[in-house]
């Protein structure tokens, strides 16, 4: 592994620097990503006749290259695709796969930090989903050559890119799962440090492996060399798996879950993941409630009342969703407008009828309603890409370092975490060892039509479960512009004990009206990386297209 030190003035990220950022409008396509190199990789590929899937496709080959700390060649996948020429949208959901009827595996005990916290079992061994995504996607709708988006990648993992400090920062709070292992130790503290700011990570290992993925097609990773090597330290570490199970449940298309929220049509990732039934049940607690008459969730404390609670029962509500393929799906009762009147019903009926101001402040003590809070702790990894070609084609999509191989190793360059998975009906990702289960998850994939035509497309990574129906909130109920719509402060759901945690640009009138319904504020940094940051692209009435990447992470849009 090679370390130099790059002049600051070389930094290829000092465009798509943490803070505020400014949309890109106008041209032909736009881009947006949480890195510069990716942004700049994907309008490359656009600007050489290659469509918005190609541009994906390259974008997250490298990104998975300069982004280690949010991704990797071994993680997860999933995709929103509008084609122009049909009007479809197609859904793909590669996510890392469980094996079924064999023990979980795990390689790295809990206590080992972000990833791994103590009182779990460590991340369980998942067969990867990266490469059957970018091969299903590939396959159906590329129209470029896979050596030619491969390429990019390859160059960046064997001249380096200088590490950002957005990208140490997360390194040094989540690199004791790699720690544990002497790959992952050789590959992230080669010498015996974490790589620091300004310094060039030029990855030789890496940059081989993928050289192999160019010649040899996405299978270098399914069935070839990568994967018989993956298998075989696999079988080292007493996991049985063997290469058919490489291929055993492949990615696949399907068509996602739709919605109606005033006059627009919502698109988002169908169940097992909870994401359309957990915005929808918001969203439609919320309309029941006219939430815009009482003002802005983020000014007015009987708004926010009314949408930390929402975001609660969503929450718990959601828990019932699983693989369609192993339980009923509750999805309609959940998704029905009669369902939703009634959940709001029970929370306009349920409001405190006295100030409980005094009664916070006794238990709590008047000092926590005007300390600060730390950041949400929630595992931070993976990346979002939006993207619309020059044809009208529209792409959303994720790729992460969650839910895929062998956590705390490194195979041949490539990094694993493993999966956080839990079989518990409030946790964001678990799955079934028996039946084949697709594993459930709350992902942010969306895109919202008009008259069957794409407006807006956005994703998030960090608490997405609770941030996207926020921002779609901002948008369609409040009329919000994107951007402002992912700048504006946002919340956690409302906790079992009556806290609420929420950025702190929040006045002080706002926390001691939640006091007087009885809900004790936990203020958040003021722009918490935990809450996400959006990649997001938009349509105006005239046609004109823009995008943008949110101001609580690194990144940058771009448009041709």
């Amino acid at each position: 592994m090679t370390r130099t030190i790059a002049p600051h003035e070389s930094n290829p990220s000092s465009g798509g620097r943490v803070g505020p950022k400014q949309p890109i409008t106008g041209g032909r396509a736009v881009c947006a990503s949480q890195h510069p190199l990716v942004t700049d990789t994907m309008l490359q590929v656009m600007r050489d006749g290659g469509n918005a899937i190609d541009a994906a496709i390259a974008g997250c080959l490298i990104q998975a290259v300069v982004q280690q700390d949010m991704t990797n060649h071994a993680g997860s996948v999933t995709c929103l695709f509008y084609e122009a020429a049909t009007g479809q949208v197609h859904e793909l959901n590669s996510m890392g796969r469980l094996v079924a009827d064999l023990p979980a595996h795990h390689r790295v005990p809990g206590g080992r930090g972000l990833y791994a916290p103590a009182g779990t079992r460590g991340p369980m061994s998942v067969i990867p989903g990266f490469m059957p995504g970018m091969k299903a996607m590939f396959e159906r709708f590329a129209t470029k050559p896979w050596g030619y988006l491969v390429a990019p990648a390859v160059a960046a993992a064997r001249d380096g890119h200088v590490v950002t400090s957005f990208e140490h920062l997360v390194y040094a709070q989540t690199v004791d799962l790699f720690l544990y292992t002497t790959s992952g130790r050789e590959h992230f503290t080669p010498n015996g440090h974490l790589l620091q700011v300004g310094e060039r990570w030029a990855q030789p290992a890496l940059a081989e492996t993928l050289a192999g993925l160019a010649a040899e097609g996405p299978d270098y990773f399914l069935t070839g060399g990568w994967a018989q090597h993956f298998v075989a330290r696999a079988r080292e570490l007493d996991w049985p798996i063997t290469l058919d199970h490489m291929t055993a449940l492949p990615a696949y298309w399907t068509t996602p879950t739709r919605w109606s929220h005033r006059g627009y049509e919502v698109a988002q990732l169908s169940p097992p993941d909870r994401q359309a039934v957990y915005c929808a049940l918001v969203l439609g607690i919320l309309r029941h409630l006219d939430l815009p008459s009482l003002g802005h969730f983020a000014e007015s404390p009987e708004a926010a009342y009314y949408m930390a609670h929402a975001l609660r029962l969503a929450h718990l509500e959601t828990g019932f969703i699983n693989d369609p393929a192993i339980f009923e799906d509750p999805a309609g009762v959940l998704m029905s407008d009669e369902y939703h009147a009634l959940l709001a019903a029970k929370l306009r009926h349920s409001r405190p009828k006295i100030d409980l101001s005094k009664h916070v402040e006794l238990t709590r003590g008047r000092n926590a309603l005007d300390a600060a809070g730390s950041a949400s702790k929630q595992p931070t990894g993976s990346c979002e890409l939006s993207l619309v070609d020059a044809e009208g084609n529209w792409v959303q999509m994720m790729n992460t370092l969650q839910t895929g191989g062998i956590a705390g190793e490194v195979v041949d360059g490539v990094p694993m975490v493993g999966s956080h998975q839990i079989n518990a009906l409030t946790s964001p990702l678990s799955g079934w060892l028996t039946g084949g289960s697709g594993m459930r998850a709350v992902l942010s994939n969306t895109i919202v039509l008009k008259d069957g035509r794409p407006v807006v497309s956005l994703g998030s990574p960090g608490n997405v479960h609770c941030t996207v129906p926020q921002v779609l909130s901002n948008i369609l109920d409040y009329g919000m512009d994107p951007y402002a719509a992912d700048d504006a402060p946002r919340m956690l759901p409302l906790t079992d004990t009556y806290e609420l945690s929420i950025e702190s640009r929040v006045s002080s009138g706002f926390v001691d009206g939640l006091a007087r319904l009885g809900v004790l504020t936990n203020p958040l940094p003021r722009y918490d990386y935990h809450m996400g940051t959006y990649q997001m692209s938009w349509r105006d009435d005239d046609g004109t297209l823009s995008s943008c990447a949110g101001p609580r992470r690194e990144g940058n849009a771009a448009a041709l």
